[in-house]
């Protein structure tokens, strides 16, 4: 297995916390109520529960493409609601989000999608070229890096947008079901991406439905009909109730 490009991140203050937050749409009930918790700097995480029990609301507010309806929620120790909407891309350049949903940008090939975080932040390719293929051939598309998003399959554009995610070494990454369209063994291969990422001092949240995906020592968070459970013996080192 050929090593991948990550480098450790600087101390910082907590990464997330949530107090008494709530989240409705439109006039419907709260699909997520009273949630309060905190993801220490570095930890890693992960987020379980039913379908439609409020896990992709929740990683939504985390990276700040929607607000909550109540409660307050902390983002690099910054209150999220009194945020410039001038600052939001810049806070968001420090985070790595994995969707369902991939959003590959079409007419770019895999390479220019996955380098593309480097380029927006004004690296020059030589700089960065190197480690865009190395962690490319890490994740199995070492032989579709010149392929078109239209051309790949599922599983193919699920490791494009994490490999994206990661390229920048991100303080912190948010996946939603990263693993949902890829074989079991990829999808241990992309949680040991994760697990080394956290350990050079990435937070990590990823919403799961494969329990058998959460290693040894992570914080493993529940939530069912919008409210949040976190066990009791949580040793600190990851997420916590407030």
């Amino acid at each position: 297995m050929s090593s991948h490009p990550l480098s450790t991140q600087p101390e910082d203050e907590d990464s997330i916390r949530f107090e008494h937050v709530g989240m409705r749409y439109g006039r419907g009930e709260e699909v997520l109520n009273d949630v309060s918790f905190t993801l220490k700097k570095g930890s890693m995480n992960f987020l379980t529960g039913p379908s439609g029990a409020g896990k992709s609301s929740l990683l939504k507010l985390m990276y700040l493409n929607m607000r909550p309806s109540r409660g307050l929620i902390t983002l690099f120790g910054q209150d999220t609601s009194q945020i410039d909407i001038g600052a939001i891309p810049v806070l968001k350049r420090r985070m790595g989000v994995v969707l369902q949903d991939f959003r590959l940008i079409q007419h770019l090939n895999v390479f220019e999608n996955v380098a593309l975080p480097l380029r927006v932040a004004g690296v020059k390719r030589d700089a960065y070229q190197e480690n865009v293929v190395s962690l490319l051939k890490w994740v199995g598309l070492g032989d579709r890096m010149r392929a078109l998003p239209p051309t790949l399959s599922g599983g193919e554009k699920q490791r494009a947008a994490i490999a994206r995610a990661v390229i920048s070494k991100p303080e912190i990454l948010i996946a939603d079901e990263p693993t949902g369209n890829v074989d079991m063994e990829i999808g241990k291969r992309l949680i040991r991406l994760f697990s080394e990422l956290n350990r050079l001092g990435t937070t990590v949240i990823i919403a799961t439905h494969d329990l058998s995906l959460i290693p040894s020592g992570a914080t493993h968070m529940t939530l069912n009909n919008g409210v949040l459970t976190i066990p009791e013996n949580d040793n600190g080192s990851g997420a916590a109730n407030v």
